[in-house]
């Protein structure tokens, strides 16, 4: 290159840096950010990324159509040494264990979002993923269900899987099997169970109709298992206690399965004991600040009150509108509009702040709940009243797609807490398939603590991306540390991710469907 040319190469990218800078800056005056100059996030892309994540967490044979190639075959004998075949299901995060209560929580809110926004997701060609998520959940608790009063809790023990850091293919800790039965009563996970195979149930209802039926005929066996045989499941196996302790008890479940047998079956009986129980069980008595794999009753509360003004419920009005009392109430502690201190907290950048402990889990079904409850508003003409004001659908869907952007990269760490998403996620997921070689690229055997001692303290990326993953996220001051130990942040479960299947389905709507914003207040404050 000669002296005049390396003058004009020099001149051209000084203009070229010159134009950036101007648009940047005309940018930052009117307080948008460059996702949004474009077109904003790309919802697709988060969606299809998500879907992914589930097939990571396989247990068991991998299907010929395998799509996160990195992982293997494992846990095939599980259920072997108590005679029974518990190959398959999800592990829950970054470890093996099979629990049954969060696995049944993310295959209802994967169900639940194929219900609500299963034409968006036809649309995008994500359909078909969904449906195989679900299916992988629901097969295996077919196999879990042993018997009309049998339902096998879990796979594996968290103090000895906790003890090793290895590849599930190359699983060497106790995959002992736990069960709940009428003397060991669980009727939290048999009502998550019975909600997740009901909806479920309605999943498959065209597509698959006898599958639909064996399902539905599951969730009626098991809800009526539960609420016969009542008792909480940790109190009845205590390996659970440490790793998913039922702390609100086993009666939001025990509504939350009825609420989705009634939605599956139509039949009075399901609807008279979310109306009949309602008082006994805490459907009225609790004012909630979250919705979660442990705690049902902020779902219970809306879905009943999304039937107020249906004419066969006129004779349950009083019941039902204390049910919509107490759901508008959860919706308005996260939309900032409550009084007398009970409004959900946010960080500095606005983001929902519940606990310190993976707190996204609370985003995503709080953002879920809000979609779902704006598109009812929506279609009804009503709007949403709140202590501090009345709020509008299009508000709360525009407060939902606030947090939605935060996850993706709209926040002070510029980062993607959805791994694989944007240019900048973390790549240190506290996760022991990703964090170590993997078993196609490496074939040799990788001992119980041979993981710790060569990969765990790592200060490398892991070698495979967990991607769709979305991990515990930020402190209460919005500050993330990407480090594999540091797994308050950097771990990942699955039902952080099946809640945004479905809001992801629907903000890809939203392209054909501008939303009228009017309470700035009700959106996250940070604005890159």
């Amino acid at each position: 290159m000669t002296v005049k040319e390396i003058y004009r190469h020099k001149r051209w990218h000084f203009l070229l840096l010159i134009l950036i800078i101007t648009i940047s800056s005309a940018a930052s005056l009117i307080g948008v950010s460059s996702e949004t100059e474009v077109g904003g996030f790309d919802y697709g892309e988060a969606l299809s990324k998500s879907l992914l994540y589930f097939e990571a967490q396989r247990s068991g044979r991998l299907p010929y159509n395998q799509r996160v190639t990195w992982r293997d075959h494992s846990g095939l004998t599980d259920g072997l040494e108590q005679g029974v075949d518990l190959v398959g299901g999800y592990h829950d995060a970054g470890d093996h264990v099979k629990f049954g209560l969060p696995m049944a929580f993310t295959v209802t809110m994967l169900s639940w979002s194929v219900i609500e926004y299963g034409d968006s997701l036809a649309s995008t060609g994500d359909l078909s993923h969904a449906l195989e998520a679900i299916k992988w959940g629901t097969d295996y608790f077919i196999k879990a269900h042993t018997s009309p009063n049998v339902l096998w809790a879990e796979v594996g023990d968290g103090d000895t899987d906790h003890y090793c850091w290895q590849r599930p293919e190359d699983m060497t800790t106790s995959r002992r099997a736990f069960k709940i039965d009428e003397n060991n009563p669980g009727s939290d996970l048999a009502g998550e169970t019975a909600a997740a195979m009901a909806a479920a149930s309605i999943v498959f209802r065209t597509t698959n109709p006898h599958y639909s039926h064996l399902l539905l005929h599951h969730a009626q066996q098991l809800f009526e298992f539960g609420d016969k045989y009542r008792g909480k499941y940790d109190e009845s196996l205590r390996v659970v206690k440490s790793y998913y302790a039922s702390v609100s008890g086993y009666m939001d479940e025990l509504l939350w399965g009825a609420t989705w047998l009634y939605r599956a079956t139509d039949n009075d009986h399901y609807m008279s004991y979310v109306v009949d129980m309602a008082h006994q069980l805490g459907g009225l008595s609790w004012a909630m600040s979250e919705f979660s794999w442990d705690v049902k009753f902020a779902g219970v509360q809306l879905l009943a009150s999304m039937l107020i003004k249906e004419e066969k419920h006129k004779q349950h009005s009083k019941i039902i509108q204390q049910y919509k009392s107490k759901a508008e109430h959860y919706l308005c502690s996260i939309l900032n509009k409550n009084i007398n201190g009970t409004n959900v907290q946010r960080t500095p950048a606005g983001l929902l702040y519940v606990r310190q402990w993976n707190n996204m889990q609370y985003v995503s079904t709080a953002s879920f709940l809000l979609t779902v409850y704006s598109d009812h508003l929506r279609k009804s003409n009503s709007e949403l009243e709140c202590h501090e004001g009345t709020v509008t659908p299009d508000e709360m869907l525009v407060f939902a797609k606030s947090q939605i952007d935060y996850i993706l990269g709209s926040n002070p760490m510029k980062t993607s807490y959805l791994v694989g998403y944007g240019p900048k996620y973390p790549t240190r997921v506290h996760h022991r398939g990703a964090s170590i070689a993997s078993y196609k690229d490496y074939k040799g055997f990788i001992g119980c603590t041979q993981g710790y001692d060569y990969w765990y303290g790592r200060s490398e990326p892991n070698p495979s991306v967990l991607v769709g993953a979305l991990v515990g996220g930020p402190d209460h001051r919005d500050e993330f540390v990407d480090w594999r130990d540091n797994y308050v942040q950097t771990e990942a479960c699955t039902y952080n991710t099946a809640p945004l299947v479905g809001v992801f389905a629907r903000l890809i709507e939203l392209e054909e469907q501008p939303l009228e914003e009017e309470d700035v207040s009700l959106v996250a404050t940070y604005k890159r």
